[in-house]
């Protein structure tokens, strides 16, 4: 990635919105949007918007689709990337620091950048004649000349997001094979990422008309659960804070 120097005026030229990168974090929600809103009204678009060397837009789909509706000017800057992929990760990178993004959000994220992980993983692969059989290959030899290292796909998720591998291979298992109600618990933060992978091994075996339901009533026996866990942490706040108080009017007394 580089910055290249050359800014743009949204007078001179029009970026390109990329669904793929305006999708690829989680959209604001009304609040934060509204306040976005709010700001570029009163102090205008002071953040340039950036885009790559296509003008396709990197970072800054928020600002820009709200600057196009109420006619404000903006700026783009323009970074060059090597391909897609780094563009989407520098994306994030740059979103991570300004978001509170869980790990559930973020291994969802990891997930809409697994096709281009393992494209350029089998394009590297490629270059390296890894896809190919050598002479050596066909006639046995265990040595070759420039091995290729295999592609671990997890491992490269976690990292590109910033999750431990476990946690990463939860995620993929939960997006493979959870029923609709856990992956819907864990968007509304209602689950941990352990509880969805739980309930998702305890139903798989089950018939699929029996698997939805099953799942359903483990989500809310989990809420429940954490409900009464959560009143008992107050309740036990409680009785600490009344017992300092207490303490201290002995003292007083």
């Amino acid at each position: 990635m580089k910055n290249t120097g050359i800014v743009y005026h949204s007078t001179e030229r029009t970026p390109t919105v990329l669904a793929e990168l305006a999708g690829l974090l989680p959209p604001l929600s009304g609040e934060q949007l509204a306040a976005l809103e709010a700001d570029l009204l009163q102090n205008g678009c002071y953040s340039p918007v950036i885009v790559n060397e296509e003008l396709v837009i990197v970072d800054g789909h928020n600002r820009q689709s709200l600057c196009e509706k109420h006619g404000i000017p903006y700026n783009m800057a323009v970074f060059a990337f090597d391909d897609l992929l780094e563009a989407k990760q520098w994306a994030l990178d740059t979103q991570k620091g300004r978001r509170n993004l869980d790990k559930w959000e973020l291994g969802k994220i990891a997930l809409k950048l697994k096709p281009d992980i393992e494209a350029r993983a089998k394009a590297n692969m490629s270059a390296g004649g890894g896809d190919q059989k050598s002479e050596h290959a066909r006639s046995g030899s265990a040595t070759l000349p420039n091995p290729i290292s295999t592609v671990d796909t997890r491992k490269e998720l976690a990292d590109t997001v910033g999750l431990g591998e476990r946690t990463m291979g939860k995620v993929m298992q939960i997006d493979e094979h959870a029923p609709a109600a856990v992956k819907e618990a864990l968007d509304k933060k209602e689950l941990s990422i352990h509880q969805g992978y739980q309930i998702t091994k305890q139903v798989e075996n089950l018939p699929e008309e029996q698997r939805e339901q099953a799942a359903l009533e483990a989500v809310e026996l989990a809420k429940a659960k954490k409900e009464i866990q959560e009143k008992d942490a107050e309740i036990d706040r409680e009785g600490k804070i009344a017992g300092v108080f207490c303490k201290a009017y002995e003292k007083a007394v």
